[in-house]
């Protein structure tokens, strides 16, 4: 009998949801959304030109005008909003494509003149990230943030349900819940971010609640196997850290497996430095759904991880910015345009929708 292995052309089922590939377009922060952070023109091209991934998972959409953390990203949760994203998912079903949205608060990752009313950012604990952040007038020292208190986080959980059902109504296949990448659920999740000494501080089981509660009300919108959960472990960006990360999301992820989602998504390893010390085949292991690896990996490695079975779907970022066509360019073998980095982060067409596809 021969087995056929899976690689990142096999199609795979999220329930009900058929993708094409495992070929998976990450989440990417462009800063380009118009007045009032509604997608624009250029987002409806930009994600059309993706469509032929497996999945893309939209860049992070605060959930509320409290939820933002940098100018000209897109939110969730205002009419116009939901209209400018409504355009994109059509362009991108128009082609065949599937799109979840991802769901972001960026907590202590703000500032007050980004905030309605100028009040402070939020965060599990009153405790300032080193650094400095972009704002609408230029490089500001990060602030230290308001804590939550008990009493203001059903109003959060309720954002996040609130969101999720905008989602829906915005035409997304689904949705991810952003906790990673020192943003305020991975605030709430690490211990050198969380020093609460209440119900969502402490151990490990304490400090997963408020994700856990929010992955439930956002099932309860969406149903299985249609929402995902990213995770970072140790990623070091925006001043975060673990001082036991194996144990921490071996434990996040076992617990997850209580629910029926679409997958977990783990940046693997720490994208300011390249450094890759947990196991994450144990974390992956922990796990009892679809597992998408993130960070670094090309074709060779994405396709070796889904034929070892380290990982069901692979993400790609770099790679999709500047290849519209990636899963053709894989297929085919075809040469690989070189991102421009310089054009990351804010600006026009230029280093968004101008990168030319391989029939070009």
């Amino acid at each position: 009998m021969t087995i056929v292995k899976n690689t990142l052309f096999s199609p795979i089922q999220l329930g009900d949801l058929a993708l094409a590939n495992r070929i998976i377009m990450a989440p990417l922060t462009r800063n380009r959304a118009g007045a009032g952070n509604v997608p624009q023109d250029i987002n409806v091209e930009y994600y059309r030109q993706r469509a032929s991934a497996g999945l893309i998972i939209s860049e992070g959409s605060q959930i509320s005008a409290c939820g933002i953390g940098y100018p000209g990203t897109p939110g969730i949760h205002s009419e116009a909003q939901i209209a400018g994203w409504k355009r994109v998912t059509d362009a991108v079903h128009e082609q065949g494509g599937r799109i979840f949205i991802q769901l972001w608060h960026t907590g202590r990752i703000s500032h007050s003149s980004l905030q309605p009313g100028h009040i402070l950012p939020v965060a599990p604990s009153a405790l300032k990230a080193a650094g400095k952040t972009l704002t609408l007038e230029g490089m500001q020292k990060f602030e230290t943030p308001h804590a939550l208190t008990l009493d203001e986080m059903p109003s959060l959980v309720a954002d996040y349900a609130t969101a999720a059902q905008n989602a829906k109504v915005a035409g997304f296949d689904g949705v991810e819940i952003h906790a990673a990448n020192g943003y305020l659920l991975d605030q709430f999740l690490r211990d050198s971010t969380n020093r609460r000494e209440d119900a969502y501080g402490g151990a490990i089981e304490n400090r997963m609640r408020l994700l856990l509660e929010i992955v439930e009300a956002t099932l309860a919108i969406w149903g299985k196997h249609r929402v995902g959960v990213r995770l970072s472990p140790e990623n070091s960006f925006n001043d975060i850290k673990d001082s036991q990360p194996q144990q921490t999301f071996n434990a996040v992820a076992k617990t997850l497996s209580n629910y029926p989602l679409a997958y977990l998504h783990v940046l693997e390893g720490d994208m300011l430095t390249g450094e890759r010390q947990l196991d994450y085949l144990e974390l992956r292991n922990s796990f009892a759904g679809y597992y998408m690896a993130n960070n670094g990996y090309d074709k060779a490695s994405g396709n070796a991880a889904i034929e070892q079975n380290r990982a069901d779907l692979v993400a790609f970022g770099k790679l999709f910015i500047a290849n519209p066509d990636l899963p053709e360019r894989f297929l085919k073998n075809l040469p690989l345009n070189t991102p421009d980095q310089a054009t990351f982060y804010g600006g026009d067409e230029k280093g968004y929708t101008d990168y030319p596809n391989s029939s070009i």
